[in-house]
């Protein structure tokens, strides 16, 4: 096929039967002869139905025929040329085609562009990628496969869906579990990000905010997006951090000072083992996860203290690093969660991953110019990472949860009103 066009008036069914013929050599060419005969005979059929057969004499029509035009068509990331007949109002102006027009309808170049970027597919191999090497679909001039093209497909749909998500409703999403982390993509640049557990346990990519550190007011940035977007603040919720004190600060001037925050076990664990010598690895690690296995949370702080009791002589330093943020370490078994919920919402987990699969797309890129290129590709990564999700594996005993945080939040409710009336006795 030396052409991409197809006139109309060749006989569809004629077209079809000649490129099976030639199946063979390449089913990829068949597929593009064939869908362009099937447009070309709906086309010509839209315009039988708006003019009448042709050379008739039909006054009753709405249009007249007008000569033919070329177009270009989306197809595996490029683009096709075809011809198209045109029809003319009888008062003046052009009337649409149906079919072109549905054709035309869906941004499948955009699509095409976005996926590919998102697998790590780069714009310099765009064209190899959505066309066959044999060359049976020739790429003309202007077939929308160079690598600048891909890339200005690319920035224009993730811009647009990346405001669309931003602008989401968070109204409607019966939230328990928050949880908050941040990626560094530069030196001078970071993105904060945050993701939602629901009663029924399903994972929602909630959004993302930039900044140049994961100080307190890039936290409170993100923060107030949430609540701008229907996020409840007067609802208790347990809030998921990797222990960063500024994000804690942000948390409880926003939801409240007893809001239930969990700093991740997995990080804490790591920043001890880091800090001490081989030899004591085993068994401080024996005794992290023993006091994070039991129900009683009095038990559990203890046993921390004791271990950083035993460490004060051989690691002073390290023993001040066990008992800091102690409280919130324990805040599952405070909370009287089942076992097996504390282990899915002890640590990060949720968001790490989301953030494992930020770094995959994104390690393509050698160059970021500017905080809105970090925001397009991390909330096309974060979409991407959204389709994935998984319900929560103990999603069976949320409710165990949803009962807490109320016991939670109608005890300090209790306290602070109580408060007020001791301090003026």
């Amino acid at each position: 096929m030396t052409k991409c066009t197809t006139p109309a008036e060749v006989v569809p069914a004629a077209i079809v039967e000649e490129a099976w013929q030639q199946v063979g050599a390449s089913f990829e060419r068949f597929c593009l002869t064939a869908g362009i005969a099937t447009l070309a005979g709906m086309m010509e059929a839209d315009a039988t139905r708006l003019c009448g057969v042709r050379y008739g004499r039909d006054d009753g029509k709405d249009g007249h025929r007008w000569g033919r035009t070329k177009g270009q068509l989306g197809f595996h990331g490029g683009k096709v040329a075809l011809e198209r007949p045109r029809v003319r109002a009888r008062d003046g102006g052009e009337l649409p085609l149906p079919s072109w027009e549905a054709a035309m309808a869906e941004d499948w170049l955009g699509k095409w562009a976005l996926n590919l970027m998102l697998i790590n597919v780069s714009t310099r191999k765009f064209g190899r990628a959505v066309r066959l090497p044999e060359g049976d679909v020739p790429a003309q001039d202007g077939a929308g496969l160079s690598k600048s093209a891909a890339s200005r497909r690319f920035v224009a749909l993730s811009a647009e869906r990346m405001k669309e998500w931003m602008a989401s409703d968070l109204s409607q999403l019966d939230l328990l579990v928050i949880q908050i982390d941040g990626i560094h993509i530069e030196e001078d640049l970071m993105l904060l990000g945050a993701v939602g557990v629901d009663g029924a346990g399903g994972k929602h990519s909630l959004g993302v905010i930039e900044g140049a550190t994961e100080n307190a007011t890039v936290a409170q940035a993100l923060l107030d997006n949430l609540i701008e977007r229907g996020l409840d603040p007067k609802v208790c919720r347990l809030f998921i951090i990797d222990g960063a004190k500024a994000l804690t600060k942000a948390i409880r001037k926003t939801f409240g000072r007893h809001t239930p925050i969990q700093r991740c076990q997995v990080h804490k664990a790591r920043n001890i083992l880091e800090r001490l010598p081989k030899p004591l690895h085993a068994s401080v690690r024996r005794v992290l996860r023993q006091a994070w296995e039991l129900d009683d949370a009095d038990k559990a702080e203890r046993l921390i203290r004791n271990l950083a009791r035993r460490l004060e002589q051989q690691a002073p330093g390290i023993a001040a690093s066990i008992l800091e943020g102690l409280d919130e370490i324990l805040t599952v078994i405070r909370l009287g969660l089942p076992a097996e919920l504390r282990r899915s919402l002890a640590c990060t987990n949720i968001i790490e991953n989301m953030m494992g699969t930020v770094r995959r797309v994104c390690r393509n890129v050698k160059r970021w110019q500017d905080a809105s290129m970090a925001l397009r590709w991390t909330s096309a990564a974060m979409l991407e990472a959204a389709k994935g999700f998984r319900r929560l594996k103990a999603y069976k005993q949320l409710s165990a949860l949803r009962t807490a945080l109320a016991a939670h939040q109608a005890k300090h409710a209790t306290d602070t009103a109580v408060e007020p009336t001791a301090k003026a006795a």
